[in-house]
């Protein structure tokens, strides 16, 4: 059962993931997707990336439904992965999956999440990030390809789900496994608290 929050908070983001990541702390909320630039220098830090990102969402929310959005904290953010120094974001066709599936498997990666909130009534905002250390078992080409098949891939950063199928093509993580998800709920319960929003 949802608890009422003394805050009207709207999650700026179409994610199916992160939707159910919020409804998990039993908040009330309200989804208003985000279509925002997603195009950021290539010589910036992979924190810096998805904090901007993340933020990005929050304000266009804000920005596009200005009456709606009133007196609430406005909840962005945004997955990256990085192997070495290439960022992954999401494939944009199957055959880019499979490119990103094998640069992937058998090694370990970074995946990045920044989470930006903005209280519209006073202005005050918050953006912090987490990195999660992913390690993917060896894969072969047959198996890259099955997974692929599946449709899993298409919209996910890394062109992987740590939370479905894609969780047997993984041997451990280091870190918060809702970073890999696409919110940590831990920091973004921390980070609510700042704007008057107990979860506990």
């Amino acid at each position: 059962m949802n608890r009422e929050s003394t805050r009207r908070l709207i999650l700026a983001s179409a994610s199916p993931r992160r939707k159910e990541l919020m409804t998990s702390l039993q908040l009330e909320f309200e989804v208003l997707p985000s279509d925002t630039d997603e195009s950021v220098p290539e010589h910036w830090s992979p924190e810096q990336m998805v904090k901007e990102l993340a933020l990005r969402k929050a304000v266009a929310v804000q920005h596009n439904h200005t009456a709606q959005v009133t007196n609430a904290v406005i909840i962005g953010s945004d997955t990256i992965v990085v192997l070495d120094e290439r960022v992954f974001g999401k494939p944009r066709d199957d055959n880019e999956a499979v490119e990103m599936l094998d640069a992937l498997q058998g090694r370990s990666h970074y995946v990045y999440t920044g989470v930006a909130c903005i209280d519209t009534f006073t202005g005050v905002i918050r953006v912090e990030y987490r990195r999660t250390l992913v390690h993917m078992k060896p894969l072969t080409p047959s198996k890259i390809q099955s997974y692929v098949l599946s449709g899993e891939p298409a919209d996910k950063a890394g062109a992987y789900a740590i939370q479905g199928l894609g969780s047997v093509l993984i041997d451990k993580i280091e870190g918060c496994y809702f970073t890999v998800v696409g919110l940590p709920v831990s920091l973004l319960s921390d980070m609510l608290e700042q704007f008057g929003v107990q979860i506990i």
